[in-house]
């Protein structure tokens, strides 16, 4: 996680500028053509550095894009405590430290209407622990 402001950063304005962003111009449809592909490029560049050893508990494995979603997934191995424990214990702060995190590092794609989804799974069971949808209106409840 350490790296990717650093990646987004540096690859951002490449994604801006080869997608021709010019959204005063631009009818809606196409500015949401353009979004769509601005999360593709961005996935696919963002996904050649995986997996990513984020902590001792959690790895990045995976980054994609579904339509004007940037969607990163993540396996935490959070041994020995249950699926339902963490899932009971560790929503509400994750949330909260992954809506800020996402707020300060990804603002450039919520402003350009690309959001951006998190979803950790179980090292263990691979079942789906949390889901976090950041959209730009996200930053604003903090």
């Amino acid at each position: 996680m350490k790296f990717l402001p650093a990646i987004l950063i540096t690859i951002l304005p490449l994604l801006l500028s080869a997608a021709n962003m010019q959204t005063r111009e631009l009818p809606i449809n196409n500015m949401i053509e353009q979004n769509k592909e601005i999360a593709k490029l961005a996935a696919i560049e963002l996904s050649k550095s995986l997996p990513q050893t984020i902590d001792k508990y959690t790895e990045l494995t995976e980054i994609k894009a579904d339509d004007t979603t940037l969607i990163y997934i993540y396996e935490i191995n959070s041994a020995p405590k249950s699926d339902e424990v963490v899932k009971k214990e560790d929503r509400s702060r994750m949330q909260k430290a992954i809506t800020k995190g996402v707020c300060s590092s990804s603002k450039r794609f919520l402003d350009a209407n690309v959001s951006i989804r998190y979803i950790y799974k179980s090292f263990h069971t691979k079942a789906e622990l949390f889901r976090f949808d950041i959209k730009s209106d996200s930053c604003g409840k903090l």
